[in-house]
């Protein structure tokens, strides 16, 4: 998806702080713009400030400074029942005592709907989520993975054109969580609704997304889409948060060409791709994705960047091996392998010469 500029977006923060305490700041000037249909994720540490940024979106919130607009309008003032905004929690906030066709009837109820039409969105809010046949049925006699699609159906009943979802896959077990994913993303595709997400699940950040917001310290780090974020990350923190990353620490001895000659602790001199690196004698990290490590000569891309590593530790784990090298005086430097019929299972203590693509190594602030 292109990208959103304030003026044409459908969810905007302009300038937007927050402070509990009228001294630190949680959210520190924060400009952000979504576009209609757009499926963006908050993505962070617990305390990064991307749940209050959810919250703020809510109502539930008020912003200390800055403004909060939704499809051109200002809410900071507006209550969250007037937002017309569907949420979904991970702890489901179904109402026990309630069906589940009763839970999904009560935000139509309150918006003053007559019985037949209330009828009519329950039914195809819960065929949405093949809920169905549970509609008679209470939360407690329902699975975690059903009452999870209950509390999405809730959000979609009354037609929002924004929902919110707060870490609603947490309280899921890992396979069930993964199906729900695709899911989800699979409603967002269909509905054309505009889905802020949040999490701390990175995977289920890149999975889902059009664009994610990557939070630190109040601040987003770094907004892009789920490829730009892992290919190409802006700074230490998001090569980190984003996917395994090795680090090799070094001083940057030349910059020419939209290339950087790193020389490491240990001597080695490396190619990479200057990104947030000032420029000659700056210290750097260099950062190296695992999967693109190479230790098979005839498999290294063209003019690879070669250097010796020692095997520390090999680990089968059926479609990949991952190996963990002493590299550069770096004794967690990771390799992934595909399994293949050709590759070959490496030994604690061999010596190997690894490689990988120039443009693959990143310098980025240390």
């Amino acid at each position: 998806m292109a990208s959103t500029g304030p003026n044409d977006a459908f969810v905007a923060f302009e300038h937007v702080q927050k402070s509990y305490d009228g001294v630190s700041l949680v959210v520190k000037d924060l400009n952000l713009a979504i576009g209609k249909g757009e499926f963006l994720t908050m993505l962070g540490p617990s305390g990064s400030g991307k749940t209050t940024c959810l919250m703020m979106l809510a109502g539930f919130e008020t912003a200390t400074h800055g403004e909060i607009r939704l499809d051109g309008r200002p809410i900071n003032s507006v209550p969250p029942h007037k937002r017309c905004i569907g949420m979904v929690f991970q702890n489901y906030a179904l109402f026990p005592h309630m069906t589940v066709g009763e839970n999904l009837s009560f935000p139509l109820e309150v918006r003053g709907m007559p019985k037949e039409m209330r009828e009519a969105k329950v039914k195809r809010a819960l065929d949405m989520v093949q809920m169905g046949s549970f509609v008679a049925r209470r939360p407690a006699q329902l699975s975690g993975g059903q009452q999870q699609r209950i509390a999405l159906a809730r959000a979609l009943v009354f037609d929002p054109a924004l929902v919110l979802m707060d870490e609603p896959l947490g309280a899921l077990d890992k396979q069930l969580r993964e199906h729900m994913q695709f899911e989800i993303k699979h409603l967002h595709e269909s509905l054309g609704i505009t889905v802020v997400y949040v999490t701390h699940d990175q995977g289920e950040a890149l999975t889902m997304s059009d664009r994610v917001a990557v939070f630190n310290d109040g601040r987003i780090q770094q907004l892009a889409s789920p490829s730009d974020l892992y290919e190409r990350p802006d700074n230490s923190f998001v090569a980190q948060f984003i996917g395994e990353n090795n680090k090799l620490a070094g001083t940057v001895e030349e910059m020419s060409g939209g290339k950087c000659r790193v020389r490491l602790g240990t001597g080695e001199v490396i190619e990479a791709t200057p990104v947030n690196v000032t420029g000659k004698g700056a210290q750097t990290v260099v950062s190296i994705r695992p999967e693109r490590v190479e230790y098979k000569l005839a498999m290294m891309p063209q003019a690879a960047q070669t250097i010796e590593a020692e095997v520390l530790e090999f680990i089968y784990m059926g479609d990949i091996f991952r190996t963990r090298l002493r590299v550069a005086g770096v004794d967690n430097f990771v390799m992934k392998s595909r399994n293949t019929a050709t590759q070959r299972m490496l030994q604690p203590g061999e010596k190997i010469k690894i490689g990988w693509a120039p443009q693959d190594a990143r310098a980025l602030d240390p």
